[in-house]
């Protein structure tokens, strides 16, 4: 159990967090914590339903980012669809949870909403890859007018940068933070080296 988005809930706290099962495939479960520390994973992975309220099946999910904009609680994770692409849905209650359409065309992963609207659009970061270990991948930035239609695609980051840290790769992190000075962007940096890839973190501010 791992990679865990967690929001403020009231006097607790409310996460959404991957489960890799015995078949090799990971979920997404609800867990529940009053210091941010212990956690109650629900035995049961999420529920999905459309629009409609029918039942929604993903064959996997994982990697959850989660983030509440004007009372509703946003979840974006790596679905399949198939291949790699980033996931999207909705809650009001953590009881209830509503599959959306797809932001954005596979192969994508690291969908990381911002916390408000800019502007009045909504806006998303990603990474476009391919459907395996990606060898590349540069931080791109998406806006809405309502979570349903993307566009006005743009660079925010492009991997390098100093040191070889993140000479392969560079992916959003949990959801970014307003300063005084910008946004702040925590995130993940790849290089590829004779034992595989390592992973290490950055930071970042926005404008």
């Amino acid at each position: 159990i791992f990679n865990s988005a967690v929001v403020a809930d009231g006097d607790h706290y409310t996460g959404i967090f991957r489960v890799d099962y015995r078949d090799g495939k990971p979920r997404l479960h609800l867990g529940h914590s009053r210091d941010a520390i212990s956690w109650d994973i629900e035995h049961d992975n999420i529920s999905w339903q459309n629009e409609a309220g029918e039942p929604v099946q993903n064959s996997y999910a994982y990697d959850p980012r989660l983030v509440n904009i004007e009372g509703v609680h946003y979840i974006t994770w790596c679905d399949d669809f198939p291949g790699a692409c980033i996931g999207l849905g909705r809650s009001d209650d953590f009881k209830t949870f509503v599959k959306m359409e797809h932001p954005l065309m596979p192969f994508n992963r690291n969908g990381v909403l911002f916390p408000r609207r800019i502007n009045g659009e909504y806006a998303l970061l990603s990474r476009p890859s391919d459907s395996g270990h990606t060898p590349f991948g540069d931080i791109i930035v998406s806006r809405s007018p309502d979570l349903n239609y993307w566009g006005k695609h743009r660079l925010v980051m492009k991997k390098g940068g100093s040191g070889w840290w993140q000479s392969t790769k560079i992916g959003a992190g949990p959801i970014p933070i307003e300063t005084p000075e910008g946004w702040l962007l925590l995130y993940h940096g790849v290089t590829e080296t004779c034992n595989g890839l390592v992973y290490s973190i950055g930071a970042a501010l926005l404008d």
